[in-house]
């Protein structure tokens, strides 16, 4: 856009591209925070000849009962093998790929209003297209940190040492450490965040849209010039 007032040209701020960028950054923290999630929580089992330590694990895509783990009884048995209990990688998966198609878009139009401007304005198409899209984004950010939000809830249930010292097949069992959430906590926080950023773009995007007047349309001549004939 170009502002033309005496013999200067004032170039207006391109603020809107600013709001791409920051979403681009917070998209990639909200995948990557819980695409490459590896976790551990902590069982003890007290016996008379000392202590031992059962250690689960889990991670993306949140399937527990992929990674079994051994429990030892204090009798010098064999013991048995166990699995953590729930599969949460439906609303992991989902999440994780708003994500991904977010920080893809986001770079393509990146590109598209810093480098091929003249062929975004070219039609006002680029803008209705660009409104869909990132409306749509800003509803799969709603439903997806939603869901992630309530499966990374039951994923801290089904991983609680003091819920996994309860029991039946482990009778001397206490619990231990609690598995460290706050890097799957941050993901959450930025879900919402994309959610709102790319909400608030819409607004921008509408306001070049033909659906939007604007109330101070841009001088087309110099001030003071004399009017046409």
């Amino acid at each position: 856009h170009f502002l033309v007032t005496g013999t200067k040209q004032h170039k207006t701020p391109p603020r809107r591209h600013r709001i791409p960028f920051i979403s681009l950054v917070f998209t990639i923290f909200a995948f990557a925070t819980t695409g490459g999630y590896h976790g551990t929580t902590h069982i003890k089992v007290k016996c008379p000849d000392g202590e031992h330590n059962i250690e689960p694990t889990f991670g993306y895509p949140f399937r527990l009962p992929a990674n079994p783990y051994h429990i030892e009884y204090c009798n010098g048995s064999q013991g048995n093998n166990t699995f953590l209990q729930g599969d949460f990688s439906s609303s992991a998966e989902f999440f994780v790929c708003v994500g991904v198609f977010g920080f893809l878009y986001c770079t393509a139009t990146l590109i598209l209003y810093l480098g091929y401007q003249h062929v975004y304005r070219q039609s006002a198409r680029g803008p209705i297209v660009d409104l869909v899209v990132t409306a749509a984004f800003s509803f799969l950010w709603l439903v997806s940190s939603s869901a992630w939000g309530k499966g990374l809830t039951d994923v801290k249930w089904a991983t609680n040492p003091e819920e996994l010292a309860k029991m039946p097949l482990c009778d001397n069992c206490e619990p231990g450490e609690f598995p460290s959430m706050g890097r799957l906590n941050a993901s959450v926080i930025f879900g919402f965040l994309n959610l709102i950023l790319w909400a608030s773009n819409c607004w921008f995007i509408f306001k070049e849209t033909p659906f939007h007047k604007d109330p101070n349309p841009p001088a087309t001549m110099e001030e003071g010039g004399a009017p046409g004939p």
